[in-house]
């Protein structure tokens, strides 16, 4: 019997922890989106709409195999690549932000980015360690 601790697998980790750190980039990536929108829609609607796509749409096609329990996209990638996306999201929530929202809105969520950035980090670790795509 493995405990919770024990690996069993590349991606294998303990499931509290994967709810948190799933819960916080879950949450910077849905900033992203809409805040990315939100910002765009004024000057372009067409670029607006675009970039929520592709916010959405890069990590729904490229993933890489095994970092996600409800499946792989179609599109398999280099671990670096899975990580590239996220920071690219992580930018735009940040960005977003500051040009969106009051101050302190935007220090919380500049805070939370930061924090994905570190929670996030032994997921990173295991996509750059194991040669995936």
């Amino acid at each position: 019997m493995k405990t919770a601790r024990q690996s069993t697998g590349p991606g294998t980790r303990a499931p509290g922890h994967d709810l948190l750190r799933g819960g916080l980039r879950f949450t910077a990536e849905l900033i992203a989106w809409v805040g990315s929108a939100w910002a765009l829609w004024p000057h372009s609607i067409p670029l607006a709409i675009g970039a929520v796509v592709l916010l959405i749409g890069l990590p729904a096609v490229f993933s890489t195999p095994g970092d996600r329990p409800g499946g792989d996209g179609p599109v398999a990638v280099h671990g670096i690549v899975t990580i590239l996306i996220l920071l690219i999201q992580l930018v735009a929530a940040t960005i977003t932000a500051w040009i969106l929202w009051p101050g302190w809105i935007a220090a919380a969520v500049t805070a939370l980015c930061l924090l994905v950035t570190l929670t996030d980090h032994p997921r990173w670790r295991e996509l750059t360690r194991t040669a995936h795509g």
